[in-house]
């Protein structure tokens, strides 16, 4: 069965217009960190057929709209995220992603990302986390607590319990709040870098 590549993947189309000949090796992943990453995948695939769909991926923005109060306006910009953001990570707007080829996508979305970082580029972890951010930030005051959070982990069928440990990796700087980059960075840790037990804890060990 073929692949993925630059004719049917995004962030391979996206590395090979710059010129990044990066190349996938599964031997390169840690077994916990393909496990994590199935579980992912799992959580997705609410129809449980090997799939992951566009339609499925938009259950998660949907949710949010019953947990908090979003407006029109937020939710369609966290559908667009998440699209986008998914989109990349390739999912097929018509023929969605199947299970075999989720880890792949996950590590070559890695290395994009990486290669925008290096090229000063937008982050595609940022905008979703953004578009999330800006609902959760009930306050207003640019930053995210623990009881907004509990609301993110209702959100994403996470153990609310897992607020407190992903509170406690995320607040580098010791403020008692999560600050955007913040959130950024512990994303990026658990699910793109390669696999440290240090984080293993973050989502209650849902993953």
């Amino acid at each position: 069965m073929p692949g993925l590549d630059e004719t049917n993947n995004e962030s391979y189309r996206y590395l090979r217009s710059v010129g990044n000949t990066w190349k996938y090796n599964v031997e390169d992943l840690h077994p916990k960190m393909l496990e994590r990453l199935y579980k992912r995948f799992d959580t997705f695939d609410l129809d449980t057929d090997g799939k992951m769909s566009m339609d499925e991926i938009m259950y998660w923005p949907d949710r949010m709209r019953q947990l908090v109060n979003a407006s029109d306006e937020q939710i369609e910009k966290m559908r667009a995220a998440c699209d986008t953001f998914f989109f990349h990570k390739g999912v097929n707007r018509d023929t969605g992603l199947a299970r075999e080829d989720w880890v792949e996508a996950n590590r070559v979305f890695a290395e994009a990302e990486r290669e925008r970082e290096r090229r000063g580029e937008g982050s595609l972890i940022a905008l979703l986390s953004n578009s999330y951010y800006d609902v959760l930030d009930d306050s207003g005051d640019g930053t995210v607590d623990v009881e907004e959070l509990k609301t993110m982990m209702k959100a994403f069928d996470v153990p609310q319990e897992a607020a407190y440990t992903f509170f406690e990796k995320g607040d580098t700087d010791g403020t008692g709040k999560l600050e955007r980059p913040e959130l950024v960075h512990l994303f990026r840790k658990f699910w793109m870098e390669p696999y440290d037990p240090q984080w293993d804890g973050v989502y209650a060990y849902k993953y």
